[in-house]
């Protein structure tokens, strides 16, 4: 990572902003369900105390319209409170004189939780002078939210160009976790992709195509590639306008002797309900009433001995509805066999982590990102508008 980090400043006493990712789940009670995300910036927030800043964490939470009761961020300052061990005051605004009056306040060594940022729409438009005013409160801006990097928005591009802007240990964590995958793997590397979407996954597959050893489709995005190869995929779901592009890439790789694996065998269902009757079919018989759901057990042994044999892997999407016990044995599968095969594992965010997290693998993963939309864009080649506005080494 060639960007300025926490360690290259001096923030003793001076007002730091930092742009962190609390955006965490909530639960039908309106709790914090999981707090991965706020237990990812401690560090960064720890350092920042220990070095007696003063801190002033700004965060967006949720997709409110404008000032909305449900996305204050209370609950959240509650949890930071109790994860520190040390007060945490929360202020009901992001800029204006209510933050400023707050700021001149603290002393060093002091947290301060800013207001959903969202509350503001000029937050998402990276409106120029919302974020001089957002930055004007501090003398050093830090982003710490690689999940929110791929954005640029006024908390996370806008405010870097209007401070010394650096970066916080779990941005560096990520960018060198996956920077290390892309650019610099241990061999063999195998790239896993699942997920329903293959229209969010064909410039990331165009991208790893050449530098992976092999990379292994799977999820919802499998079926537009089994369309592409001419056969039917009954109510599977399928991107007609991206079948041409599949085909294309599956002719490609193929060419060019690269290795491209999709399902040989499916497990399929009626619907996505616990109690859908399932069974398990070739990849060219997929009856014309039932959808797949979940790769079979052939394509599952046969991506287990490929991962198996990896140095490197990157992982994001999960290869079935896994949410769905009988359809949950392909990502388990393929679950157990990254944990197993010792390699340099990087999961990349979404609902990969909540599977990898759910199935007792997570101990077991090198690297598993807080950012599912970035840490995609970073392995697509993309450059991150939150990253890029950090000043460099």
């Amino acid at each position: 990572m060639n960007k300025k980090t926490i360690r290259d400043i001096d923030p003793a006493g001076k007002t730091v902003l930092v742009r962190v990712d609390f955006n965490v789940p909530v639960d039908e009670a309106g709790g914090v369900a999981d707090d991965t995300r706020i237990v990812a910036a401690l560090p960064t927030i720890e350092y920042l105390i220990d070095h007696q800043a003063k801190v002033v964490l700004v965060s967006h939470f949720g997709r409110p319209k404008g000032v909305d009761e449900k996305w204050r961020m209370n609950r959240i300052a509650e949890v930071l409170q109790d994860r520190l061990g040390k007060p945490v005051r929360k202020v009901d605004d992001c800029v204006g004189p209510q933050v400023e009056t707050a700021v001149k306040g603290m002393q060093p060594g002091d947290v301060l939780l800013l207001e959903n940022v969202r509350f503001h729409p000029q937050e998402e438009k990276n409106d120029p002078e919302f974020a001089k005013q957002l930055a004007s409160i501090a003398d050093v801006y830090v982003n710490d939210a690689f999940g929110a990097a791929h954005r640029a928005h006024a908390s996370t591009e806008g405010a870097a160009h209007c401070l010394p802007a650096v970066a916080g240990f779990l941005m560096e964590k990520e960018l060198n976790a996956l920077g290390d995958a892309l650019d610099n793997p241990v061999r063999p590397f195998v790239a896993i992709l699942g997920g329903a979407k293959v229209a969010d996954k064909l410039a990331v597959v165009e991208n790893l195509l050449p530098k992976v050893d092999a990379l292994l489709i799977g999820g919802g995005m499998a079926y537009t590639f089994l369309k592409a190869k001419g056969y039917e995929v009954g109510t599977s779901l399928l991107d007609v306008e991206r079948v041409d592009e599949c085909r294309a890439l599956m002719e490609r790789a193929a060419a060019s002797g690269q290795r491209l694996e999709i399902p040989t065998d499916v497990v399929v269902t009626t619907e996505l309900k616990e109690d859908a009757p399932c069974k398990t079919v070739p990849d060219d018989s997929i009856p014309a009433d039932w959808m797949g759901a979940d790769i079979g057990p052939d394509t599952r042994a046969c991506f287990a001995e490929v991962i198996k044999a990896a140095r490197t892997v990157f992982w994001n999407g999960p290869v079935g509805v896994f949410e769905i016990d009988a359809l949950a044995e392909g990502t388990r599968a393929i679950a157990q066999a990254v944990a197993d095969s010792g390699a340099n594992s990087v999961i990349g965010g979404g609902e990969s982590v909540a599977a990898i997290e759910q199935m007792g693998f997570a101990d077991r993963i090198s690297h598993i990102s807080t950012g599912g939309g970035a840490s995609l864009e970073f392995m697509e080649g993309k450059t991150l508008p939150g990253v890029a506005a950090l000043q460099d080494k």
